[in-house]
């Protein structure tokens, strides 16, 4: 039986162990929105290549403030998310609370996409 395909083995036979489940390699993340550079902090709403999860993204925030400003504004959705790149996302649709806290922090805010 050359054409004989195996089904079930109890032993380790012919057949390869491939070890643990093998992960995709990850590319970092789904895309960010990009802005022009003009001094103004953008809100965006995003789905796409989340799993349809929707994630809040700031962006335009100069690059000294990304980890503190990011740690608050997640502190302040009571969400996680992740800072990449120039960019911070917060886990759920919280434009309206983070407009407010940026605003009031000094910076132009403008909700953008979505």
């Amino acid at each position: 039986m050359p054409d004989a395909r195996l089904v079930y083995s109890t032993d380790g036979g012919r057949v390869a162990h491939a070890g643990p489940t093998a992960r995709r390699p990850s590319s970092g993340g789904p895309p960010v929105p990009s802005a022009p550079a003009d001094g103004v902090v953008r809100l965006w709403r995003v789905k796409g290549g989340r799993g349809g999860k929707t994630v809040t993204v700031v962006t335009g925030l100069p690059a000294a403030d990304l980890d503190e400003v990011g740690r608050d504004l997640r502190k302040l959705a009571g969400a996680g998310g992740a800072t990449r790149g120039d960019a911070i996302e917060v886990q759920g649709d919280c434009r309206d609370r983070l407009q407010a806290r940026l605003e009031a922090m000094g910076y132009r805010v403008k909700l953008a996409g979505g």
